[in-house]
């Protein structure tokens, strides 16, 4: 029997699983740039309070979309899977082309529906999160 391997995707902010498996979709609660056993956020400078005091929006979504295939992969599914995703922006103005762009650059193969939403702030000092829904096939 091989043994399990540890898990690549951040750990979850929260008290829920990085996915849930219904018939043949898998729902993926919200995934966000951070990394694995890091408490920082890739490309994020805060203060000592906590103020973001400036960020780099291309290393957050690179890290982002890493991460949901991360949590697709450990979950047996692949990105090209990928059905539906969601996208919450916290600065839609100054960070939608860049995530326009990196997005048609992931998603060059894959056509998953989208939906992009700028909200006011999510949980940790991010700009970016995904909540996706993959579609597998019928085997396993």
């Amino acid at each position: 029997m091989t043994e399990p391997q540890p898990s690549r995707a951040p750990e979850p902010v929260g008290a829920y699983p990085y996915t849930r498996r219904v018939g043949n979709l898998l729902f993926l609660s919200g995934v966000g740039p951070r990394q694995r056993g890091q408490k920082a956020i890739p490309g994020v400078e805060v203060d000592e309070d906590g103020n973001v005091l400036q960020y780099d929006f291309e290393s957050q979504c690179h890290a982002v979309f890493q991460n949901v295939r991360y949590i697709l992969e450990e979950a047996g599914a692949q990105w090209d899977d990928l059905v539906d995703v969601t996208v919450f922006l916290t600065n839609m103005k100054d960070d939608f082309p860049v995530y326009n762009r990196l997005y048609a650059e992931y998603f060059a193969t894959a056509q998953p529906c989208r939906t992009t939403l700028e909200i006011n702030c999510l949980p940790t000092p991010i700009a970016i999160e995904l909540k996706c829904i993959a579609a597998l096939s019928s085997q396993g």
